[in-house]
């Protein structure tokens, strides 16, 4: 395939050109003829079509055909570089649509006359987009990007550092290694940790007296006895002030689990009465417990003191 746009023309081939594009621009290569090309060739064919993309109005078909063929030419690197990823988790598929917006990116912002090949300036900006999309996806917790740029100026200033040292550095020496902070220093660390989170079931070290044990069962859990110490130090005084009629109705129905129709045989009544007789019960001594004036909240009061 020529690379010269002098010698190249639409009609050379079975190719529909757009209408309205200037006849001396070559025809858009076909996907055999992609796979076919060598890099000297789809490098020259580049650098030419980006000389006569210079001279083209943006709003114009030309200028969109001719941006086309360009991004299909370079489409090859995109998969070079996202080739370098497929090891992670994301799919090929997304690293390659990522990396197809920073070859665009890196057509439109290209300037041939700073005398730099477009390669060298493709490649980090195709590279930096796909990054740019593991570090605002791969976070377990969305954090600002602030603060995942400090996470990575830290960790690499970190291991740079221990390097040197041969230790682990302090705080201290990382900050003013990297002009910044303590403070900034503790953040960029501590979202490392967002970064990589522990698993419950992950074993402790070795190294520890708990070693072997999962973190899940070493984790402090409410006790509902404490919970109910407070409740439990002012209601007995309250109970103890109860008719005894109510006091054997709650005893029976919440310490021994009798049923209602159960107490209503026991103490002479109907079910209904003895429902009555809990919800009017329950309601005053809640009604007692809400009053922190109430004997049960002074007594423990005084016995704080």
């Amino acid at each position: 395939m020529s690379t010269s746009l002098e010698t190249a023309h639409p009609g050379d081939r079975d190719v529909v050109v757009p209408s309205g594009t200037p006849p001396d621009l070559p025809p858009r290569p076909t996907e055999a003829e992609l796979r076919s090309m060598g890099k000297t060739e789809a490098r020259e064919l580049s650098d030419a079509l980006f000389g006569r993309l210079a001279g083209l109005a943006r709003e114009t078909h030309a200028y969109s055909y001719v941006r086309g063929t360009i991004i299909e030419l370079n489409m090859p690197l995109v998969r070079f570089i996202a080739g370098r990823f497929r090891y992670r988790a994301e799919g090929m598929e997304d690293i390659l649509q990522v990396g197809t917006i920073g070859l665009i990116k890196a057509v439109d912002g290209f300037d041939p006359d700073r005398g730099v090949e477009f390669v060298t300036y493709a490649i980090p900006t195709i590279a930096g987009e796909i990054k740019r999309f593991f570090r605002d996806t791969s976070w377990p917790v969305r954090v600002p990007r602030r603060m995942q740029e400090l996470h990575v100026t830290v960790a690499r200033g970190s291991d740079r550092l221990e390097q040197e040292l041969g230790r682990l550095p302090h705080l201290e020496e990382i900050a003013e290694d990297l002009h910044i902070t303590v403070e900034q220093a503790t953040e960029g660390l501590v979202a490392g940790r967002v970064h990589r989170p522990s698993s419950l079931d992950a074993l402790r070290d070795q190294k520890t007296d708990e070693s072997g044990s999962a973190l899940v069962d070493r984790l402090g859990r409410c006790d509902p006895g404490i919970e109910l110490a407070d409740f439990r130090t002012a209601v007995r005084p309250l109970l103890a002030e109860l008719p005894r009629r109510e006091q054997i109705v709650l005893k029976l129905r919440f310490w021994d689990g009798w049923t209602q129709s159960q107490i209503a045989a026991r103490i002479g009544v109907s079910q209904m009465h003895v429902s009555r007789l809990l919800t009017a019960t329950l309601a005053r001594l809640r009604e007692q417990l809400e009053d922190r004036d109430a004997p049960g909240w002074r007594d423990e009061l005084e016995e704080s003191v």
